[in-house]
């Protein structure tokens, strides 16, 4: 019996795959999605957990996991057996980014794949977990179900931690562990972190059966990474930003900052300066947030502004620039972001807006001995106004929830409720690395500015009595307020 030169050449090609012990059916999943070769996370996974052993993966987003420990659920669930593998997610964006993958590769078997999570209505979740033979969720979700005994584990074969580090970051610890008391002892748990702690550790020891250890190198390409920062003035860390997103336009771009109301007040001043940009973040709808991610996968917004926590665990392609314009406090944190770009052998660049506000992060971050961060030198950058946007017309994702409107004249003298600042025309701190050094005029400083507000680029304003105005119009502010107490802001 003769065959094509094509259809050898096709049966060739899935071998790797086939070698690591997967089904047939499983396989044509993967020819059709236009795999070529398995990653070394599921080279080194896939056969261990057809074995049904008990796996500690530490891995990076994007590396291929999702098939990892999706392949041997999927061969392993029986139709109609009921639910037969949970898996457990920090966050909603996660969990329906992993049950896509797994009803996507699952299809020849014609499993029910049922994705819980808050934000959303629970009664079509109710009807679903019914029906189901794979779960994936959140704890807090989970657990809600558990309580309501709206969800059966007690037939488990497999549990899954994905993004284990992240679920202890987000204080789910409690969660979990009330879940994995609720699944039969005798089961395969499969547990996947980007970082290897000593929590990890401990739930490893007291949750699993001698557990094997896979460890794979980061999926970006140090060599195609190029990393940078700028050391700024604060009244410049906006504009500096526009000036650069201007610049560069190609592949899509995500802006990193720490907080819900900066992210909002970033996204919704760029916008008016001509950048498509959204935000996205905890505090929206879950409707929002997939729509938003829908938008932003097909190319269709060109930069998201996002959180850590909204954006942790996404598998976005195509990420031409990462932007810190909030440093996070931990080389931990950092590497999660800039490990979005330089992927699959493109370039990326990941560049860091420094200002005085973050430098005790900085330092942080560069503790790492590993990250290789070069300054670099500051452009000629035309300064911009920006404006404090609270209302829903002028939102149009709706995505700022109170706060202010009403443009900055960039005067320089500032109140922020307790804390205040004058700062002389040179009188800037820089950054060199290690040390912080003072300008050559007038710095005076109270208690300085929160981490968690917005840029000190807005000045100019005063806020006496229960109103607050620039010059162009005058507003209530809600909170205690009285004379140079100022107000009282909730980021």
């Amino acid at each position: 019996m003769t065959i094509s030169f094509y259809k050898y050449w096709k049966t060739l090609k899935m071998e790797s795959f086939r070698k690591l012990g997967i089904s047939e059916g499983l396989i044509k999943e993967i020819d059709n999605a236009k795999f070529k070769e398995p990653s070394e996370i599921q080279e080194r996974t896939i056969p261990l957990a057809m074995q049904k052993r008990d796996i500690i993966g530490g891995s990076a987003t994007g590396s291929g996991k999702t098939l990892a420990f999706g392949a041997s659920i999927i061969d392993h669930t029986i139709k109609g057996k009921g639910i037969q593998a949970l898996i457990l997610t920090p966050t909603r964006e996660l969990a329906e980014q992993v049950g896509n993958v797994i009803k996507k590769f699952s299809r020849f078997k014609n499993l029910d794949i049922s994705i819980v999570y808050g934000g959303v209505g629970i009664g079509p979740q109710i009807n679903s977990l019914q029906r189901s033979e794979i779960v994936v969720g959140t704890p807090g979700r989970i657990l809600d179900h558990l309580q309501r005994g709206t969800i059966n584990i007690s037939k488990i074969k497999t549990l899954v931690l994905d993004e284990a580090d992240r679920m202890l970051d987000m204080g789910f610890i409690e969660d979990v562990e009330k879940i994995i008391s609720q699944c039969p002892k005798q089961r395969q748990t499969m547990l996947f972190s980007a970082t290897i702690s000593r929590d990890i550790e401990h739930i490893a020891h007291k949750h699993m059966q001698n557990p094997e250890y896979v460890a794979v190198e980061s999926y970006v390409d140090p060599s195609l990474l190029k990393q940078i920062y700028y050391d700024v003035s604060s009244d410049l860390k906006f504009s500096l930003l526009l000036n650069l997103l201007k610049l560069e336009r190609s592949g899509l771009v995500m802006v990193f900052c720490n907080t819900q109301r900066n992210t909002d007040f970033i996204a919704a001043n760029l916008r008016k300066f001509g950048v498509d940009a959204t935000a996205i973040h905890g505090g929206l709808s879950q409707a929002k947030r997939n729509k938003i991610m829908e938008r932003f996968h097909a190319g269709k917004a060109e930069v998201l502004i996002c959180t850590d926590v909204a954006a942790r665990g996404l598998d976005i392609k195509g990420v031409s620039h990462v932007y810190n314009y909030d440093i996070p406090p931990s080389s931990k944190e950092y590497i999660h972001r800039i490990g979005r770009t330089a992927r699959a052998g493109k370039d990326g660049i990941a560049i860091s807006i420094v200002s005085q506000r973050d430098y005790d992060n900085f330092r942080s971050v560069l503790r790492n001995p590993d990250l290789k961060i070069a300054q670099e030198k500051m452009p000629d950058v035309e300064r911009v106004n920006i404006r404090f946007v609270s209302d829903r017309s002028d939102n149009r994702d709706g995505q700022s929830r109170g706060g202010f409107r009403g443009r900055s004249n960039f005067g320089n003298k500032q109140n922020f409720g307790r804390n205040s600042s004058r700062i002389g025309q040179s009188g800037v701190r820089r950054f060199d690395g290690n040390r912080i050094h003072r300008g050559n005029r007038d710095f005076r400083r109270d208690n300085g500015f929160s981490n968690n507000r917005p840029n000190s680029e807005s000045r100019g304003f005063r806020s006496t009595g229960r109103r607050f105005g620039d010059g162009n119009g005058r507003f209530n502010v809600r909170g205690r307020t009285g004379g140079r107490t100022g107000f009282r802001r909730r980021f």
